[in-house]
């Protein structure tokens, strides 16, 4: 076993961390340092580690006029690397360290999770209870929403952030507390689909556990996690940003290329649980380590954390508690990474290799998965190429068979498109060449993914539906493409209204473009995909009619947010 080797508290102002951070700012700012700011920085590693490795991963980071990342690793729970590259702040000259505070982005998830859990092993709360029986104030919906919903993002809930962007008012544009989470979250007259469907990403669950939390204990989720997660751990630099204006000492600014250069990209937010963990690399791997070695409500608490989610139909997802249970390289990988605003988080886990990373960048063009992947790459050497699915022989068909299938289809339910494409003697989607096992059913490469057409083919294109290892994955109907004029293009005009998202849209038509007005002075142009169906920076709009054929409302998709319905409320 390798000793641990203790990392610097920056928050002290006497702290040897502090020092150095001061004297390296101070050379930096007279000229008298390399262009560098790496391992000096309090890094140090095993004298058996390729630190030359780990650094030219960080090399276009590694500069006094970047930001850049912090990186630890630890085998069998101890750590055995730390380092830090480029720049903590731009503007004051302060070197990143391996004691940064950063922001953990959705990584924070993990430690949200954790704390609900701890309150149903305390017998505060059932994992299966209605999250109604907590808040009152959400509509009830035809099938209710449960607590274990909430942890592996099963809920069908909206996602706050984007309802919040399609009235104007994004994460970036307004500071954002849990009262604007709780009224939008109580707007919202539909789900994206019922409980437990189907998966899909979203930041309102995560709010609502911390607001859970506080409204099951009565304090504030902040103590409660210093209570219960960060002190029992010696998790001395980490807590919550519930206060995004508050003085964090060693906290890093977040950065975004623009230019030649940066602009500062903070979190303008006091919304957190979702996100807002600030912390270091050395706490968040004592964070990773707590998650398996019982020292944090023992083996009950580990296992509840690592339970994967089941759809209704039995489908088991990789998401656990805030927790993605994969593999990568052929070996089980545990891991999830983060963004938000310009910071960037990536922790990691391969349990057979007991090798754990963590990575905490405060720049956007840092990609935290690809870079934890390439550090883990550094230590866990040479693995065996795990085997590639064989794809299906499959049968011959002629060309024009191929031919009858290629074109535009639309799902039928949520209208997005795929499209089928016949190229170098094969029928592809997208880049995915599909094996055709007989004359109506093609699997997708060497997946699980069948498309079965609905008869053989023929001169008019047949829907086709889709399954992925055996289960339904949605229906597709033949549609073609949409070229609207002017004309065309006028009767789509006028104002819509979504209560869900308290907000009017205004439609109109311009220069032979159909243009979407959102107060005060956004505009949007939607460019046309199929009859009635546009696409824009909103996402996907289709427009319904009535049986008379004359448009009533809009339906809005986007990946977090399903068929947000727009009324027409009239021409001005």
């Amino acid at each position: 076993m390798f000793t641990t080797l203790p990392t610097p508290d920056p928050s002290a102002p006497g702290a040897p961390g502090r020092r150095l951070t001061v004297l390296l700012a101070a050379l930096f700012l007279l000229g008298g340092a390399a262009e560098t700011a790496s391992a000096q920085n309090g890094g140090w590693s095993h004298p058996s580690i390729d630190v030359e490795a780990v650094d030219e991963i960080f090399e276009s980071w590694d500069s006094t006029r970047s930001p850049g990342c912090a990186v630890a690793v630890a085998r069998e729970g101890t750590p055995v690397l730390s380092r830090a590259y480029g720049m903590s702040d731009l503007e004051h000259g302060v070197p990143n360290t391996p004691a940064t505070v950063f922001e953990a982005g959705s990584v924070s998830k993990q430690f949200t999770a954790a704390a609900v859990i701890l309150l149903a092993l305390d017998g505060e709360l059932d994992l299966d209870d209605d999250i109604r029986d907590y808040f009152p104030e959400l509509p009830e919906y035809d099938s209710p929403i449960r607590v274990h919903h909430l942890l592996n993002h099963t809920s069908g809930l909206r996602d706050w952030g984007s309802v919040a962007a399609i009235s104007g008012w994004g994460r970036s544009e307004r500071t954002h507390t849990h009262d604007h989470v709780l009224e939008i979250a109580a707007h919202q007259s539909a789900l994206n689909y019922p409980p437990g469907d189907a998966y899909s990403y979203t930041n309102t669950g995560y709010n609502l556990m911390a607001v859970l939390v506080e409204r099951v204990t009565g304090d504030s989720f902040s103590d409660f996690s210093h209570d219960r997660l960060f002190a029992p751990l010696g998790l001395t630099h980490t807590e919550w940003r519930d206060d995004y204006q508050r003085i964090v000492p060693g906290r890093s600014s977040a950065y975004s290329p623009a230019g030649d250069g940066f602009r500062i990209n903070r979190p303008i937010e006091d919304v957190h649980g979702n996100g807002g963990l600030l912390t270091t690399v050395g706490d968040l791997l004592t964070w990773d380590r707590a998650l398996r070695d019982g020292s944090l409500h023992g083996p009950e608490f580990t296992e509840l954390m690592h339970r994967r989610g089941v759809l209704n139909d039995g489908r088991q997802i990789e998401y656990a508690s805030a927790l993605i249970v994969g593999e990568r390289r052929g070996v089980p990988h545990i891991s999830h990474t983060g963004a938000t605003s310009g910071y960037r988080a990536y922790l990691g886990h391969y349990p057979e290799q007991e090798l754990s990373v963590a990575l905490l960048c405060n720049v956007t063009n840092a990609n935290p998965g690809g870079l934890g992947g390439q550090v883990s790459d550094v230590f866990l050497g040479d693995l065996p190429e795990p085997e590639s699915p064989r794809p299906p022989e499959g049968v011959e068909l002629a060309p024009a068979d191929l031919e009858a299938r290629a074109g535009l289809y639309r799902h039928e339910i949520h209208g997005e498109v795929l499209r089928l494409t016949v190229e170098d003697g094969r029928l592809q989607l997208g880049n995915t060449a599909l094996i055709p096992r007989s004359t109506t059913e093609f699997q997708a490469g060497g997946s699980d993914r069948t498309l079965h057409f609905d008869g053989p083919p023929s001169d008019t294109r047949t829907p086709f539906a889709i399954t992925d290892a055996g289960y339904p994955d949605g229906r597709y109907l033949p549609t073609e493409y949409a070229e609207p004029d002017a004309a065309a293009l006028r009767a789509y005009e006028g104002l819509y209204r979504s209560e869900d998202a308290e907000t009017t849209l205004e439609i109109r038509e311009a220069d032979g473009e159909l243009v979407v007005h959102r107060r005060p002075s956004a505009r949007m142009t939607l460019n046309p995909i199929y009859p009635d169906a546009f696409q824009g920076a909103l996402g996907l709009v289709r427009f319904h009619r009535d049986a008379g054929g004359a448009i009533t409302e809009l339906s809005l998709r986007q990946a977090r947010v399903h068929d947000l319905r727009f009324e027409r409320i009239g021409d001005r």
